[in-house]
């Protein structure tokens, strides 16, 4: 994974300032006070900047529980629609704001993970991913969710070909 490139993203994001980030939130909601949309701006980049701490966490506890083929696949999908210079609210033309869509993904993939029947990193991710929607919007989340559970099929369908190949070698 290259946590290398995502955070590039972000600091390049940062560095265009929160003006975007600032604007769409006010666009999002016009009647939040200035205090507050500075506030929820920057609840809103503590998130976004944990991305790479999520990632690495989850791609570590892969390793511990020797899940890399299971697992990491599923990350990657996620590190690469982060990587995507055109999505959904895309960061090239809405600096931070563009982020938000990324990372709320990325948040769901790893929430889906958890699902299991043992929790993989048990982190308790709803206030994030509810904040995240606030700000997306309905329909982007449902867009998102349905890119997470797109991500665990396309997995679980490339692990059922993997079983296939290795039970027809034995």
């Amino acid at each position: 994974m290259s946590l290398e490139d995502i955070q590039a993203v972000i600091d390049s994001a940062k560095a265009r300032g929160v003006d975007h980030l600032e604007g769409y939130i006010r666009q999002r909601a016009p009647e939040m006070a200035e205090p507050k949309v500075k506030e929820t701006a920057e609840v809103a980049i503590e998130i976004i900047e944990s991305v790479p701490i999520f990632l690495a966490r989850a791609s570590q506890e892969a390793r511990n529980r020797q899940m890399v083929r299971t697992v990491q696949p599923v990350l990657d999908h996620a590190e690469q629609y982060f990587l995507r210079p055109m999505d959904l609210i895309p960061e090239m033309t809405m600096g931070l704001a563009g982020l938000l869509d990324d990372t709320y993904l990325v948040l769901r993939i790893l929430q889906n993970l958890d699902r299991g029947p043992e929790p993989f990193l048990d982190w308790d991710l709803e206030f994030p991913l509810a904040f995240l929607r606030g700000l997306v919007g309905k329909e982007i989340g449902a867009k998102l969710d349905t890119l997470s559970v797109a991500a665990m099929q396309e997995v679980s369908q490339q692990l059922a070909l993997v079983w296939e190949q290795v039970s027809h070698d034995a």
